[in-house]
């Protein structure tokens, strides 16, 4: 290849390590397809987001209410730890109150009458609570 023009030399890889080495290209290549990080100009875009937020009193409903089901059936004395069971601190005492009315009322007319106060009193703390927007006063709030 006198004639100036560059020399075009094949690059191979040894025959067993060839198809290691694609694997492993294209292993990654979907890896990071899958987290969203793919290039850019690769035309793969990050997934959507989501198109519907809980907002945070049916969240803090929905949690209450677990955990208020849960221990009336198990029988559980005691409320655990808040942050355990992923409750703000304000959570865990809508938590406390709901199972103190909720236990009474299991004493006087049942367990079906107990679930049905604890998803009414869940509700409207819940409710309550968050009227305004998320409530201030630290992280644990």
């Amino acid at each position: 290849m006198t004639d100036g023009a560059p020399s075009r030399r094949r690059c191979t890889l040894p025959h067993r390590l060839a198809p290691s080495v694609a694997r492993t290209a294209v292993l990654a290549a979907a890896l990071a397809a899958l987290a969203g990080c793919a290039d850019p100009g690769s035309g793969t875009a990050p997934p959507a987001p989501s198109p519907r937020t809980t907002p945070p009193e049916e969240l803090c409903t929905r949690l209450v209410t677990h955990w208020a089901h849960r221990l009336l059936a198990d029988g559980g004395s005691g409320y655990g730890d808040y942050q355990s069971m992923g409750l703000s601190n304000g959570q865990y005492e809508i938590l406390r109150t709901v199972l103190d009315a909720a236990r009474a009322e299991d004493r006087s007319n049942g367990p079906d009458a107990a679930r049905e106060l604890t998803d009414r009193l869940a509700e409207r703390s819940c409710t309550e609570r968050y009227r305004g927007g998320v409530p201030t006063g630290g992280p644990w709030q």
